[in-house]
């Protein structure tokens, strides 16, 4: 019979914001001391991450985990030829050794314990029930063409969608490309945006762009008339809600008085621009 030697393992988590504690884990690391053998696993793209938090830095995230491999295959290789004089403690210190706590978005978390006779095997099997299994429960949050999507169905029942095309809106200093724009007297520009984000301050922080964007394109009084139209789609955290409801208030804020309509008043949108079409196709 396969004796079993004794292991220990940490995690590794991504903690995407320290007030909320909200994180996913992101690696394991392994450590058994009788064999002096370290293992460690770790996510090597962004994708999932990117579903939960959608503002995450992908170039910073990227660069970080980088740093966390080179410092955890030194350490290895260290305990591998330290012979005799082989580490004493659990895996969070050889992790910590690697790579030392901060107030960084990696962080280790506690040790865990267990008893293997193939240290690669428990790393797998590690990483699967807590790394890959923990993304995939995460639901993905949705984008602004999820929240557009509805509309467009609603428009295409009222054969309404032919009449929307791309407009770009340019001003002394800046310009915006709408996907969604009909003219009526002046340009009628839509734009869905999805506030489902991880944290209230990626919510805000949404609403603070376009309404900077706005600014820009107006500023200097040379961008031709149009009306913006915003449909925004609500957080799924309940938590979220008055994050939510400031960003609205940041949108309102907007130059050109744009309308603001929620997914609950989308039949009323919808009824709106079937009102404007049809008096203006009996005035051409």
């Amino acid at each position: 019979m396969t004796s079993k030697a004794a292991y220990s393992y940490t995690l590794l988590r991504y903690v995407h914001d320290v007030m909320t504690g909200e994180f996913v884990n992101v690696g394991v690391v392994l450590f058994v001391p009788s064999m002096g053998v370290v293992r460690f696993k770790m996510r090597g793209t962004i994708g999932r991450l990117k579903g939960v938090f959608p503002d995450i830095d992908r170039k910073a995230f990227l660069s970080s985990m980088a740093a966390v491999r080179k410092g955890l295959q030194l350490t290895a290789k260290c305990e591998q030829e330290a012979g005799l004089l082989k580490s004493e403690g659990d895996a969070a210190v050889i992790a910590r050794r690697a790579v030392p706590p901060d107030d960084s978005s990696l962080q280790w978390s506690q040790c865990g314990t267990g008893l293997t006779a193939d240290p690669d095997e428990a790393l797998n099997r590690l990483f699967d029930r807590y790394v890959s299994r923990y993304d995939a429960l995460h639901r993905a949050r949705r984008s602004d063409d999820d929240v557009w999507r509805p509309v467009r169905q609603k428009l295409e029942e009222r054969d309404l969608a032919q009449h929307l095309q791309e407009k770009s809106i340019s001003g002394g200093l800046d310009d915006i490309v709408f996907k969604y724009a009909w003219k009526n007297g002046q340009w009628h520009v839509y734009e869905p945006l999805s506030f489902d984000l991880a944290d209230a301050d990626g919510i805000k922080s949404k609403a603070r762009e376009w309404l900077g964007h706005l600014s820009a394109v107006v500023a200097g009084g040379k961008t031709e008339p149009f009306k913006p139209h915003f449909i925004v789609g609500a957080p799924d955290n309940p938590t979220l809600q008055d994050a939510y409801r400031k960003a609205i208030a940041i949108l309102e804020q907007a130059p050109n008085q744009p309308e603001i309509f929620e997914e609950s008043q989308l039949d009323k949108l919808v009824a709106q621009i079937e009102d404007e079409v049809r008096e203006h196709n009996a005035h051409v």
